[in-house]
Parts: structure tokens; C-alpha cells; sequence
């Protein structure tokens, strides 16, 4: 571990990992395997043409790409040169991209081709100087290129070639034998820039530092090397987007981190997941309680061997105890918890040498402190209290960068440290162990994705019809929370639908934020200082739902 705790950037131990591991496969991605030599050589070859294309440091370059080698090696290759990467979800709006690019100054994006056309609806109204556009199997020999797209397994975008329009590929192939000219792993105390869903009017952008994720890492390292041995034969399936911090911790702390070989897959898809976990002999696996769902619901799931599976990883949303059970009772394996927050990185993890508890979240890793505390009072709560988790660290972000609102609302001053409130409710036993209650009644967990209400209501009330718009999350055991809507129209208004506001929304958020309900009022509940009651709201519908669920119940 001497060159983890030596190493003062994510590159520079990543680096460590491949001249230790030079031969071992570090990537499987669609079948092709790259070694940790070849994954540094590609890192190299890319963040010298970056450095040629003029990126100069603390310049921010959006990553808007999936999961594939092209995500790593843009994400330490940007970091080379002492740029900073700006990962975002491969399925964002024009919408939701023009105003990440215009509140973090970007003027660089490397994105998928088949998103192509997303970034030239933008691309007028921002000052892009770069577009560098990558197909998901540039990186696959020519005869897979060739077979894949014969028989019409590679999509690919239609590219308008413009003397702004770069290609990954080429430049990837740019330079064999590196120039000695062009100084690399300048030190850069920021590592990435996130964006998050939030209560608040726009997206936060949160700063992460190369200590804040190396001291994840090392966590990871603490809690799991005497079962997860450093450079061993496991090999762990990433099922989640690397654009969050759960995937970004999971791929540096326990796959490259770890000198284990990590498989990448394009896209979620169940029966891909298992047919790599049977070809591949998959012994650590990673999801969301969604997909987990998803696969034991899989009409094919039996004519699958998972035999090689010995842990399972699920984050991103609380996992039920349906879920947790069904797996345990299939598999004869536990599902273990991980706990984060993107302000603060993982906060807890469920321990490797003991069965955990369906509910738990495990206990705080060994860099975090946390508190369990009265939302209106502030005052520490006792074990098996129920109250708000705060946490803190050395190397947590003093706040958000964009919104000043932001940080008086969501960090706090206490006992000399600067503590973060997460806004989930959680509960301690008298053992240390965590258990997820509830979340805050303004975001909503659908599939693994956190969705600001705000976000959705801003879009809705940018409709030249809408007055007023609430956003809340109906409880649904298949996919955590549907969305709903409750929309005021302006007065005199008339035809307005809700197929057209769903339409409306359609166009300017992701495909997971599109409302799945939308109710016409003529009033919301509100203060006397006229704060809308969220909460009265969300106990009404829930109400409602839970009588519609008796009914069709008793109907049945």
C-alpha cells in the first residue's frame, strides 16, 4: 500500500497500479482485453493529443460518454495535463448540457457519436471549441468493427465534420513514441467536477480533490485487502455509470485500483450481465437495487451458472428487503451496501466479515465521521434515534461552487468541522451499524438515478401555460418512485394537456426525469409565510395510492 499513500494524485497511483500489474488484463470490454500496460499507453497517447488540441490546465472538458475504456482513458487523460474531467450521463438532454457547459465554462466535450446531434443543438449557442467524438467499439480490432457492424450490433451516429470535429480514434493513433516536450501529470488539486441533482433551482457542480478519492480508495483497500487481495484473480463486473461517484470510487478503489481485472459493458442489459458473469467466471459484481430486481425477474435466469459469484455490491438507492431476501434464498449470497453521498464520496459500507442485516447500510468507512442529529434542533441524536446523517471528512469540499445558497443550507459549522447534511434519514444501533430510513421529501430515487422534484418543476413551469408546478415520488416496489406532477394552469388557459407537458419535458430532460403523472389543480397547499407544503401533499397522494393498491388487491 506504500505507493497509494505516496501518491499524491489519482493518476500517479493509477500509473503505480499499471507498472505493477504490466501484463494483467485491467479492461474486458465487448470481448477485447486490455492489458494495464496498453490501458496507460492509450491514457498517454490520448492526453498528448489533448495537450496538441491546445487544453491547457484547469480547463474543464465534459465527459459525455458511457461506460467503456474511452470513459477511462479520457478521465486520466484529461487529468495528465492537468485539465479537469466533467462526466455527465450519456443520456442528458441539449437542455441539461447547455447549462452544465455554460455554468462550468466548458468549451471542450468528448461525447458518443450517436450523441452527436444533441451537441450540435447546442453547439451555436455556446462557445465550443472541441468536439471530440468517439463510437462505442473504436477502440476493437478491425474484424469485430467489421462483424459488428455487418451484422448491426455497433450504432453510430451521423457525424457533420467541421474543422472543430476531432475524432477519439484518431486521436488516439497520433503518437507512438511520446514527445519528451510535453510535460505531463501536472499536479492539479482537483480531480473532477460532478454535477448533482438538488432542492434547490439548478444543478450543484461539486469540486472533487485527487485526496478526497485516493483516501475512498485507500478506505477500500483498509476494509477489504485481507479478502479482496490486491492483484488477485477475481474479476468484478462495474454494472453502474461511471459518471457517479459510486462508480468513479468502485472502479479506482476495487477494479484498476486493486490491479483486478474490471469488465465494462455499454449498456445495462440483463442477459448480457449474465452471460458475462457465466463466460467470464464474474466474482465481484456491482448494481443498483433496480437490476438486481430486474435480473431476478429474468424469464432465463436458471439456464444461467452464477456459481463463481462470491460478493455483490448494490448503491445508488435503499435496497428492500424483498430483494435483498430473494437474491440470499437464490443465490446463497448476501447483497452488501454502499453509502455516499457525491459531496462526501462513500460514507459507509457493509462489513465483508459479517452477514449483513436487510435494511443496513453497513458502518462508516475509516476517513469519514459521522452524526446522527435533530433536523430542527441540530442536537446529536442517541442509538436507534431516528434523525438526519451528517458526515465529514479531512477532505471534504467547503460547499458547492455555484450557489452560495447552497452551502449555507447544506453544510454546517460543528465542533470545529464543516459538516455535510446529507438530508437521509437514518437510524444507529448500539453496535455502530446504519440503517436507512427515509429521504428527503424534495428528491426521488427512480432506478438507481436521484432526481431533483426542483429540477422537474422548473422545466414544467418554463411552459408558457404553467403557473405552478409540484413535483413529488409515488412509492413503487418495481423501480423505487414513480414521478408525479401536479401542475396549476395560468388562468384563462385552455387545451393544455398533460401528453403536451410530458411532451414538453420530453424535450429537455433525460429520458428517467419525464414525469409519469400529471394532475391538473387549482390550488397547491401552502404556509402562511407561502412555502409549498410538499410533505401534506405527499401524505395525501400517499393515501390515495395506498387505497388504489387495497382496492385492486381485494379486487384480484
Amino acid at each position: 500500500m506504500n505507493y497509494l499513500n505516496e501518491s499524491k494524485t489519482l493518476l500517479s497511483f493509477i500509473e503505480k497500479v499499471c507498472e505493477k500489474y504490466p501484463q494483467k488484463d485491467a479492461l474486458i470490454y465487448l470481448g477485447e482485453k486490455f492489458s494495464f500496460s496498453n490501458l496507460l499507453d492509450l491514457i498517454k497517447r490520448f492526453s498528448f493529443s489533448l495537450h496538441d488540441l491546445g487544453i491547457k490546465p484547469n480547463d474543464k472538458i465534459l465527459i459525455y460518454l458511457g461506460n467503456s475504456p474511452q470513459f477511462i482513458i479520457s478521465f486520466l487523460g484529461i487529468q495528465a495535463i492537468g485539465a479537469i474531467p466533467v462526466p455527465v450521463s450519456p443520456i442528458y438532454t441539449p437542455f441539461e448540457l447547455g447549462n452544465i457547459i455554460t455554468d462550468c465554462q466548458i468549451d471542450t466535450i468528448i461525447c458518443q457519436d450517436t450523441n452527436f446531434r444533441y451537441i450540435m443543438e447546442i453547439y451555436k449557442k455556446n462557445d465550443l471549441k472541441r468536439i471530440i467524438v468517439s463510437n462505442i467499439a473504436d477502440l476493437l480490432p478491425f474484424w469485430k468493427r467489421w462483424i459488428g457492424r455487418a451484422i448491426d450490433k455497433i450504432p453510430k451516429g451521423r457525424i457533420i465534420k467541421t474543422n472543430k470535429v476531432y475524432f477519439f480514434k484518431e486521436l488516439i493513433r497520433k503518437y507512438q513514441i511520446y514527445p519528451c516536450s510535453c510535460e505531463l501529470n501536472i499536479t492539479q488539486n482537483i480531480a473532477s467536477i460532478l454535477y448533482t441533482g438538488g432542492t434547490t433551482r439548478s444543478p450543484k457542480r461539486i469540486s472533487s480533490s485527487h485526496a478526497k478519492i485516493l483516501s475512498t480508495v485507500r478506505d477500500f483497500r483498509i476494509l477489504t485487502d485481507n479478502i479482496i487481495p490486491e492483484g488477485g484473480k477475481d474479476i468484478i463486473l462495474v454494472a453502474i455509470p461511471l459518471f457517479h461517484m459510486m462508480g468513479l470510487e468502485v472502479i479506482f478503489g476495487w477494479g484498476l485500483g486493486k490491479g483486478i481485472t474490471t469488465i465494462l459493458l455499454p449498456f445495462p442489459n440483463v442477459d448480457a450481465i449474465l452471460d458475462t458473469i457465466q463466460s467470464y467466471k464474474v466474482s465481484i459484481f456491482v448494481g443498483v437495487p433496480t437490476l438486481y430486481r430486474m435480473i431476478l425477474a429474468n424469464e432465463r435466469l436458471d439456464s444461467y451458472n452464477l456459481d463463481s459469484l462470491k460478493f455483490c455490491w448494490s448503491g445508488g438507492d435503499i435496497l428492500s428487503h424483498d430483494i435483498f431476501n430473494r437474491w440470499n434464498e437464490k443465490f446463497h449470497l448476501p447483497i452488501y451496501q454502499i453509502y455516499g453521498t457525491t459531496e462526501t464520496g462513500c460514507i459507509t459500507l457493509s462489513p465483508l466479515d459479517q452477514f449483513p442485516e436487510p435494511g443496513s447500510i453497513g458502518l462508516p468507512i475509516p476517513s469519514k465521521k459521522i452524526k446522527i442529529i435533530d433536523p430542527n434542533t441540530l442536537e446529536e441524536l442517541s442509538y436507534n434515534q431516528v434523525g438526519v446523517l451528517m458526515a465529514t471528512s479531512e477532505n471534504l469540499i467547503e460547499g458547492y461552487s455555484n450557489n452560495r445558497k447552497d452551502i449555507f443550507e447544506s453544510y454546517i459549522e460543528k465542533e470545529g468541522y464543516l459538516w455535510h447534511l446529507t438530508e437521509d434519514y437514518v437510524r444507529m444501533d448500539n453496535r455502530g451499524i446504519l440503517f436507512y430510513i427515509d429521504r428527503s421529501a424534495d428528491m426521488i430515487k427512480y432506478k438507481g438515478y436521484r432526481i431533483s422534484c426542483s429540477e422537474i418543476e422548473m422545466v414544467l413551469q418554463s411552459h408558457p401555460a404553467v403557473k405552478e408546478a409540484c413535483v413529488i415520488g409515488i412509492s413503487n416496489p418495481d423501480v423505487g418512485e414513480l414521478i408525479k406532477a401536479i401542475v396549476i394552469l395560468k388562468g384563462g388557459t385552455k387545451g393544455v394537456s398533460s401528453a403536451e407537458l410530458i411532451k414538453w419535458c420530453r424535450e429537455k430532460l433525460a429520458p428517467y426525469k419525464i414525469p409519469d403523472y400529471i394532475e391538473f389543480r387549482d390550488s397547491l397547499p401552502k404556509s402562511k409565510i407561502g412555502k409549498l407544503l410538499r410533505q401534506e401533499i405527499r401524505d395525501e397522494e400517499q393515501r390515495r395510492w395506498g387505497k388504489k393498491r387495497q382496492f385492486n388487491f381485494n379486487k384480484n
